[in-house]
């Protein structure tokens, strides 16, 4: 701290502020009450300082420096006050496991409580006004919060419990489509055909890209599926393209927008959302606040679920593929897991991909960009029916008459059997628990910077959108 505080006063900070952080936290006593108070005051002082530095876009090394040690001392602190504190604060925000709060809601009931343990909704607007690239990265310390959470079994697995319960919005949506049997929201539908419940990805222009704009509605989307009382079956498939390369075709989905990833736009908190909500739920089926999924005493609403792979399944897309029960593409249609590339990791991918494939060739795929040939040997471990793409609609429609003529009523059951032994709730956990805080490095690291001004070529695209429109409106 000797050097922080040497660099400030340099700079022209004055002395007494500057010493209200850099002489440090006070210790831990192992109260949660006077830790926060004293912790607290730590967090404030080191943002007030970084508060009056320039933008990031438009400092100096030493600056650079500067803010880097703010940060670095304020999250080591944040570490041991959590490796104290967070399963007792997680009882206090949650009225000791009787409520449930999803993501959002608990970090910023944390902040709420302990200002400065998570950033503050001011601070996250902000930053949301920003590209990625000018970015600060407070919301990282939501995901050391989260992997603290996550790393207790009694509050990680209450915490797992409240993302698989039916989206806040589901509700709302429910009657409608009980009633109509199809439901078109922003970026998704949801149909009710014959003995299935079919959900379409519909964000075309991006070749169904998921984003921030997509994910809640796409969720909801999933939990009709699930409760949709007059079918067994769930299908998960991508619309036709309208427009593009692809126009009067479908395609599954091309993974995250990187587009709305570039400018900043996807907060980090929707990694987390996807995989503990919606991926999770078609893995898991849903909870209830009076029955999670824990697979040992626990108790959710599944289906069987069926991916119809048009063409390709890119990083995203081929997650899904890892948690569904059948999967039937195209013989043209490839898969890839382009998280090198993108600098991030591919949600559960990690954990999954290697009881399909193998530990080599998943570290392949997702370190090396292996591409994976859906009618390939290795495709096939992934893809059940792998047939000519005018075929997918009477592939589709036979799986579904088959399995739905001889009853599914064992589906949940042999589905819950599987998880016990491959992948019990309490595994996720204890992955998520690294993965929340390995993803919040990832997403704000000069290395996904540089991965998405080289690989994406942004700068390009946004000239030729420009000159688009220009051309549009000429005409």
């Amino acid at each position: 701290m000797k050097q922080l505080l040497e660099q400030l006063i340099a700079l022209g900070f004055e002395k007494t502020d500057v010493l209200r952080f850099t002489e440090g936290p006070k210790p831990l006593l192992g109260s949660l009450e006077s830790d926060s108070a004293s912790s607290s005051a730590f967090w404030a002082a080191g943002l007030t300082l970084l508060e009056r530095l320039p933008p990031k876009s438009q400092r100096t090394a030493p600056e650079r420096d500067i803010v880097q040690g703010i940060l670095d001392a304020s999250r080591a602190h944040r570490e041991a006050y959590l490796h104290l504190h967070a399963q007792t604060l997680y009882l206090r925000l949650t009225a000791n496991l009787s409520r449930f709060l999803r993501l959002d809601a608990l970090v910023d009931q944390a902040q709420l409580m302990v200002p400065g343990l998570t950033p503050s909704q001011s601070t996250l607007d902000a930053e949301r006004e920003l590209k990625q690239s000018e970015k600060e990265g407070h919301e990282i310390d939501q995901g050391i919060f989260l992997s603290h959470v996550l790393a207790h079994p009694l509050s990680g697995l209450h915490l797992c419990q409240a993302c698989l319960l039916a989206h806040p919005s589901t509700a709302a949506y429910k009657e409608e489509f009980l009633r109509n049997g199809v439901l078109n929201l922003a970026g998704v539908s949801v149909q009710r055909r014959k003995n299935a419940t079919h959900l379409y990805f519909q964000n075309g222009q991006y070749l169904h890209a998921e984003d921030d704009n997509t994910l809640s509605n796409t969720e909801v989307a999933a939990d009709l599926a699930i409760l949709d009382p007059l079918t067994s079956i769930a299908v998960m498939r991508g619309d036709v393209i309208s427009q593009g390369k692809y126009k009067g075709l479908r395609t599954f989905s091309s993974g995250i927008n990187l587009t709305r990833l570039y400018n900043g736009k996807i907060p980090y908190l929707w990694f987390i959302e996807r995989d503990m909500g919606i991926v999770n739920k078609m893995y898991r089926g849903l909870a209830t606040a009076a029955h999670s999924a824990n697979e040992l005493l626990g108790q959710t609403q599944e289906k069987l679920w069926i991916a119809v792979v048009d063409h390709f399944a890119i990083g995203g897309g081929c997650q899904y593929l890892l948690v569904t029960d059948i999967n039937i593409a195209a013989d043209n249609a490839y898969l890839t897991l382009p998280a090198r590339k993108e600098g991030i990791i591919p949600g559960v991918a990690n954990m999954r991909l290697p009881r399909f494939v193998g530990d080599r060739m998943a570290r392949q795929a997702i370190m090396m960009e292996k591409r994976i040939d859906c009618a390939s040997p290795m495709g096939r471990m992934i893809c059940d029916e792998v047939v000519p793409s005018d075929q997918l609609d009477a592939t589709l429609a036979h799986t579904i008459d088959t399995i739905t003529s001889s009853g599914v009523v064992s589906a949940a059951g042999n589905r819950k059997a599987f998880r016990v032994a491959q992948e019990p709730l309490d595994s996720f956990r204890q992955y998520m628990s690294v993965y929340c805080k390995e993803q919040a490095w990832c997403h704000f690291s000069p290395a996904l910077i540089g991965n998405l001004e080289k690989n994406w070529d942004a700068h390009n695209r946004k000239l030729k959108e420009k000159a688009a429109k220009v051309e549009g409106t000429a005409s």
